[in-house]
């Protein structure tokens, strides 16, 4: 399926946030959002992906 993740349009063969994560292998922290809506790392295992789904991989930012 295509999904976008931080704007660029990905083939992903997973079903869920966590097969995602696993295969992006993001630095942590990091948090998950998918369509605009925070996904915690309880819901990774059992939210599932739909094709056009768009996905934020975001990490904190310190400073000021």
């Amino acid at each position: 399926m295509h999904i976008c993740v931080n704007n660029e349009v990905i083939d992903f063969d997973g079903q869920t946030v966590a097969d995602l994560v696993e295969y992006l292998m993001p630095e942590t922290p990091f948090a998950v959002a998918v369509n605009t809506s925070f996904v915690t790392r309880k819901q990774y295992s059992s939210y599932h992906l739909q094709p056009q789904d768009r996905v934020d991989i975001v990490s904190p930012v310190v400073g000021g």
